[in-house]
């Protein structure tokens, strides 16, 4: 495992929710980034996000972490789930909120 890859698993297993996108919170880099952090905020859940323009290798090692082609990468409790358009889907559904229940990460 290269030193980027062992930096993503140590990331995303020590965070409870991790949002790896273009900018931050504060100030997104790219609409589908703008739409993830919109989401969680209006779910209410803690998150970490980790700034993908900062630093190359988290950038294109993520890609080959998840073995997903686009940034943003949503991660609940080690586990991938997609971009900004799977959020998307998950939240209209209510998946994405059941699944933060179930982990005891947002009040039902």
């Amino acid at each position: 495992m290269s030193d980027a890859q062992t930096r993503i698993a140590e990331i995303v297993n020590s965070n409870p929710v991790v949002l790896f996108m273009k900018g931050t919170a504060l100030f997104p880099q790219c609409g589908f980034s703008s739409r993830a952090v919109a989401i969680l905020e209006r779910l209410g859940a803690p998150y970490e996000t980790v700034d993908v323009l900062q630093d190359p290798e988290i950038r294109a090692g993520i890609k080959e972490f998840s073995e997903w082609p686009t940034i943003p990468q949503l991660y609940v409790k080690g586990e991938f789930l997609g971009g900004s358009d799977i959020m998307m889907e998950m939240y209209e559904a209510g998946e994405l909120q059941d699944l933060l229940q179930q982990h005891g990460l947002v009040q039902g």
